[in-house]
């Protein structure tokens, strides 16, 4: 038996569609290893039979991965989507992925399991007035959820790193060119840090406005958020140039993989990898909203969400006979604990 399989087998095996493999390789539900030249993804088999293994496989697997957007997550905490709205905006979930509609609005996807923990931990913030904290949060800060999602695949990105100057790489990717300067004055180690950086977002929009708002949204805006990031990098700087030089010319040694896997090689390996069925195609999450979703079990409250038409954006989750829907998907993940595997804590600061 193989010690690892290509990405689109492990897929297969796994029972997920292309966009809930790239999600979950990016949460750490589902963890690769490179092999080969060039540092190619594979999955372990003993890491595809760690899963089948569990109870209720796939769809355990499937309901941790499960998105919603703004509307779909306020009926999910019984709410309005103008108060999920103001949540989402005070950070008290960050989004774990998004998508620029052609109106120029970034679209944000929450996981469903974060919902459930954030109505079990705070229930109080589910009715009433908003208290003062939040309020007080929400003047300093309008609106958190760009920094939540900075936080969240930077976490990821460092968790995938695999030696020092990676893991130095990933707090540079968020910092703009003259900020990058002032916090690594070296030219050489600039150069090798840029090589190494990873891509928070699979690839930008070919629409120019949409690639401005994409461009804007990757890095760090707030003075906090910047000299946060900065302290991280110079920190993660002085543990690799322990480790050794940067490379010559900011060069990239053969065979090193920069942090993480894009959603742009995945598809690309789902779609090209030998013997291997070829999936249904992977939307890109700054390009176009998921596929339209099964009908909900309970009507939906009136109200669009945050940019895009309010039914197009549905969960990209479990489907097919059988789907829970909102109310049994809370039961399920309540039952469950609603955790996913190995995947870093959102709300770390900054």
């Amino acid at each position: 038996m193989e010690e690892s399989v290509p990405l689109a087998r492990a897929a297969r095996e796994l029972g997920l569609k292309p966009r809930e493999f790239e999600l979950a390789v990016q949460l750490g539900e589902v963890r690769t290893v490179a092999s080969g030249p060039g540092g190619r993804r594979r999955v372990a088999r003993e890491e595809i039979e760690r899963h089948r293994a569990t109870e209720a496989f796939p769809e355990a697997l499937r309901t941790r991965l499960w998105v919603v957007g703004t509307t779909e997550g306020a009926e999910l905490l019984g709410i309005s989507p103008g108060r999920f709205t103001r949540l989402a905006k005070a950070g008290c979930f960050a989004p774990v992925r998004f998508y620029v509609n052609r109106y120029r609005v970034v679209v944000w996807h929450y996981l469903t399991a974060d919902l459930v923990e954030f109505a079990d931990r705070s229930p109080d913030l589910l009715s009433g007035r908003t208290p003062a904290p939040l309020r007080a949060v929400l003047e300093k800060h309008p609106d958190r959820r760009a920094r939540g999602w900075r936080a969240r695949r930077l976490d990821q990105l460092t968790a995938q790193a695999e030696d020092p100057w990676q893991r130095a790489a990933v707090p540079a990717a968020v910092l703009g060119s003259d900020d990058l300067a002032d916090a690594v004055p070296d030219p050489g180690e600039r150069a090798y840090l840029s090589a190494l950086r990873p891509a928070l977002v699979p690839a930008r929009p070919v629409t120019g406005p949409a690639r401005d708002v994409v461009d804007e949204l990757v890095l760090a805006q707030d003075e906090d958020e910047i000299e946060w990031h900065r302290h991280c990098l110079t920190a993660a700087l002085a543990e690799a140039r322990a480790l050794g030089p940067a490379s010559p010319a900011g060069g990239v040694p053969p065979g090193t993989v920069a942090a993480g896997t894009s959603a742009a090689s995945l598809e690309q390996a789902l779609r090209t990898e030998p013997s291997v069925p070829v999936l249904s195609s992977t939307r890109s999450v700054l390009s176009a909203p998921p596929a339209p979703s099964a009908p909900l079990e309970r009507p939906v409250p009136s109200g669009a969400g945050v940019g895009g038409p309010p039914r197009q954006a549905g969960p990209s989750g479990p489907s097919g006979p059988g789907r829970p829907g909102l109310p049994g998907l809370w039961r399920r993940l309540r039952r469950r604990g609603g955790r996913r595997g190995p995947a870093v804590r959102a709300g770390r600061r900054p």
